[in-house]
């Protein structure tokens, strides 16, 4: 059985459809292999994120080619939007899927951290799992400043990168690559246009503020609808559920007098965590897992 791993690199572009589509194009044909599972671009964030699923050494190279298309592309000099950000390709995570362990994905980390540096000039972190130091295991440590305060940053000796130059590349930053576990990307839209209330909301939820351990979250400004976002990181939805964070901020943002308006998944999400919403808001007294017609059918075929 073949270990699969899935890669889930974050690109500072949402808003430029052509290029997303090319990038994607780019480590497809570098890596027969490796599936595009899906790519979700947003226009106020300016920023795409895809998920690929494949083996290892395919995976790397895919990457590789990602990466090089994204510095032929994309300008951090000329780029805005309402996420933060530190490179072109700003993020790639390796998660074991199948057959495939942490310790695989470190170790994959690694590589594609040392063959981005040595090709391309990239500084690259290491994060989550794959971290040097415990100071690097948070991304928004390693983000922090973004990419106009980086080439500041980097002068400072304690943010050295893992591989590549002590100075950012000039239109593509740096790149932060690591291993961790599944993670949900998971938005909540409100209905006013005070970012001050979006703000006050992801203080009361994420973890470093005192709120729930496995939540990161932040307010953003949605301009193109004229809203503001709890953009939410869920890093383990067994112990901190999606239905538990919803109806915080729901309540939260009543306490405002603020609505909720709707929510959003970006990419892929477990159906586990999906099922675990369902049995909350529907009160089922047994796990419906084995009660999902498409899971019968899959179990049958395989």
């Amino acid at each position: 059985m073949a270990a699969l791993i899935e890669c889930i690199p974050n690109v500072s572009e949402g808003r430029r459809g052509d290029v997303v589509a090319a990038l994607a194009e780019a480590a497809v044909m570098a890596a027969p292999g490796v599936v595009l599972l899906d790519r979700t671009s947003d226009v106020d964030h300016n920023r795409s994120v895809l998920t690929f699923l494949g083996e290892g050494e395919a995976l790397v190279a895919a990457m590789t080619a990602l990466v090089g298309a994204a510095l032929d592309a994309i300008d951090l000099r000329k780029h805005a939007g309402a996420h933060p950000r530190l490179g072109a390709v700003d993020v790639i995570p390796f998660v074991p899927v199948r057959g495939a362990t942490t310790a695989d994905c470190v170790a994959l980390a690694k590589t594609l951290g040392r063959t981005l540096a040595d090709r391309y000039g990239l500084p690259v972190y290491l994060y989550e799992d794959a971290a040097s130091r415990p100071d690097r295991q948070n991304l928004a440590n390693i983000r922090k400043g973004e990419f106009e305060g980086l080439a500041k940053k980097m002068e400072d000796p304690a943010w050295k990168p893992d591989f590549g130059p002590s100075a950012p590349h000039p239109s593509g930053g740096a790149v932060v690559v690591g291993a961790r576990a599944p993670l949900i990307a998971y938005n909540i839209n409100l209905a006013t246009a005070d970012l001050a209330v979006a703000d006050r909301i992801a203080k009361a939820i994420r973890h470093l503020s005192g709120g729930y351990r496995f939540v990161k979250a932040m307010g953003v400004k949605l301009e193109a609808r004229g809203q503001v976002q709890v953009s939410i990181n869920m890093t383990n939805f067994e112990k901190t559920p999606l239905h538990r964070v919803f109806e915080t901020v729901r309540s939260e943002a009543e306490r405002q007098g603020v609505a909720v308006v709707g929510s959003e998944i970006v990419g892929l999400v477990p159906q586990a965590a999906l099922l675990a919403a369902a049995a909350h808001y529907l009160r089922l007294e047994a796990d419906p897992g084995p009660q999902v017609l498409e899971n019968k059918l899959l179990e049958r075929l395989s």
